[in-house]
């Protein structure tokens, strides 16, 4: 039963070994409650025997010694159970989300473009904990209290058979109708989260855009659409609240017929001479006993129910195969070779067939229109994703069977979108190589040109740039990432776009730091501006996901092909005015 259940919700061995832990301590102090219930009722049949024959009082030294220990032994389980069904799972809960993270690190991107950030996120936070509230706040307490009431209900065979079945009848009636529930609700629970991941989406998105909404006057039309979205996931939330609250009084309702049945057998056993009223107000303070710890079972089952949508959505992510290979990677030359290399994104072809080759110490350019696979195929190259078809070899090793992490060491990138931390500049031009000295760290930021502006800062390299850069302009932002991509000094260089989004003054200096970056490894350059590549040594044409031509740029503009139009389509963009 516990492998299963470690599979099913994610357990390590000490999460397991703390369920069974947390278990045990529950049912024990059920079991130290229902023994001061006995204690109890001792101290009751004697003074109702003084009461009825004028037998002296029980002697009060044992009961106080009883007493004592009772509370001892009680105080020493529930801090036991406190720890086995709370504190082991808090930590549970940090490690998921860690072998969640290290799981989607290794995943292809293909994964996220199906996946956005809200809807993982909610994963990593949300289900999450959801998962950890039914492992600490349910297993313990529902399983305990079976195990508990199992023993309680033999032990009281032995007492009065009637009224041991008219005691416990009810309870596995009770969870049988909650649990007919769960498949009605389980829709319910997913829409839900689905409404709860809009929400997020929706917020995430209002944040992202703030700008871009001031700017267009759209704040009521944003605002709207997002007390829109709260609104659908509140009334979606109350109606499952609602149907689980209506189910779980349900039970709890027919649990206490337990009560009306007891009193009604005991009061026929009592009437016929059978039993004794003390035996059967033993009964009533069992049942008191044992059916507190189902309430709050039942209200909490519920949780359960909600926490397997949780497990679906992780159970997703687990499913999903990593990027896998040797950590062995000893290329011979680091000449890029596609060959008959295809993609497909949802279903949908981006490349068909394209064949080329990068060679080292030379830069490749890969023009052609919004679409064409440009961007797919550096990031294919660097195995962010892996092609559907074909194969991508770098010095003369099939990428495919080497391990990404392992790859990605021979690779640096530069991208039009520089991704940077709230961070100072030292730190975030580090994250090129972490065992970099101070000293080298500032020769790649000087070879970047990035005194310059680090100069005019404050605390120099040791200043906070904020989230994602924010306190830097693009070029200062894109210079950080070359600066990064100096101090790796890896012998493959993908460039997408690098300087489409500067002005002339920070192309020319970031152009400058490039130039620095490329010397003697093997590049493969996108850009759609066409004088970015006149001085490349090989030029690739896509279109519609195929290699259209590819030569030299001389060549290519004395065939007159799709690569000399789009020089003299940019040529002539150029002379237009306002």
């Amino acid at each position: 039963m516990f492998a299963s259940f470690q599979k099913k919700y994610f357990l390590s061995d000490k999460g397991v070994a703390g369920v069974k832990r947390g278990i045990f301590w529950t049912a024990l102090t059920n079991l130290i409650t229902m023994a001061g219930m006995g204690l109890l009722f001792l101290v009751m049949a004697g003074f109702v025997e003084h009461l009825a024959t004028g037998a002296d009082l029980p002697d009060a030294l044992p009961i106080v010694g009883g007493l004592l220990v009772f509370f001892v032994l009680l105080f020493a389980s529930n801090w036991q159970q406190y720890y086995y069904t709370y504190c082991i799972f808090y930590e549970e809960c940090g490690k998921q989300r860690m072998e969640i993270a290290e799981r989607l690190r290794k995943l292809p991107l293909s994964f996220f473009g199906r996946r956005d950030l809200a809807d993982l996120t909610e994963t990593i936070m949300g289900d999450v904990q959801t998962m950890e509230h039914a492992y600490s706040h349910v297993l313990g307490e529902l399983w305990g209290a079976i195990i508990a009431s199992a023993i309680v209900f033999v032990a009281s065979l032995f007492f009065c058979w009637q009224l041991a079945i008219a005691a416990f009848w009810s309870v596995p009636v009770a969870f049988a109708v909650l649990y007919l529930t769960r498949g009605p609700m389980t829709p319910v629970f997913d829409r839900v989260r689905a409404e709860k991941v809009k929400v997020t989406e929706a917020i995430q998105e209002t944040l992202d855009c703030v700008r871009e909404i001031r700017a267009t006057n759209q704040e009521a039309r944003y605002l709207a659409g997002l007390n829109q979205k709260i609104d659908d996931h509140e009334k979606v939330t109350i109606q499952g609240e609602l149907g689980t609250g209506i189910f779980v009084n349900a039970a709890s309702v027919i649990m206490r017929l337990g009560v009306a049945t007891t009193i009604l057998v005991g009061a026929d056993r009592i009437l016929s001479g059978q039993i004794d009223f003390m035996l059967l107000f033993l009964f009533l303070l069992v049942i008191t006993r044992v059916y507190a710890p189902f309430d709050q079972s039942l209200a909490l089952i519920a949780e359960m129910f909600v926490s397997q949508v949780s497990a679906d959505r992780m159970t997703e992510i687990y499913n999903t195969p990593v990027a896998e290979g040797t950590a062995h990677f000893q290329p011979q030359g680091h000449d890029i070779v596609f060959r008959q290399v295809g993609f497909a994104y949802d279903k949908k072809k981006v490349l068909d067939g394209v064949s080329f080759t990068a060679k080292e110490g030379e830069v490749t350019a890969l023009v052609g229109p919004s679409g064409s696979g440009k961007s797919t195929c550096a990031r294919l190259a660097a195995r962010l994703w892996d092609a559907t078809e074909g194969t991508i070899q770098v010095g003369g090793v099939d990428i495919s069977t080497v391990d990404p992490e392992a790859l990605l060491r021979d690779y640096s990138m530069v991208f039009q979108d520089v991704v940077l931390f709230d961070d100072t500049v030292m730190g975030n031009i580090r994250l090129g190589r972490r065992d970099a000295t101070d000293e080298e760290v500032l020769a790649a930021a000087r070879a970047a040109n990035c005194d310059e502006f680090v100069s005019r800062m404050p605390q120099g390299y040791d200043t906070m740039i904020g989230e994602n850069g924010s306190k830097l302009s693009g070029g200062e932002r894109q210079r950080i990432s070359i600066a990064r991509a100096l101090l790796k000094d890896a012998p493959i260089v993908l460039l997408d776009e690098a300087t489409a989004s500067l002005d002339v003054e920070n192309e020319t200096v970031v152009q400058q730091a490039l130039s620095r970056l490329l010397a003697g490894k093997t590049v493969i350059v996108i850009a759609h501006r066409m004088r970015t590549v006149e001085n490349a040594d090989k030029i690739v044409v896509l279109k519609d996901g195929v290699v259209a031509e590819q030569g030299t740029p001389a060549q290519l503009k004395a065939a007159g092909g799709e690569f000399a139009r789009m020089v003299a389509l940019q040529k002539e963009a150029a002379t237009w005015q306002l």
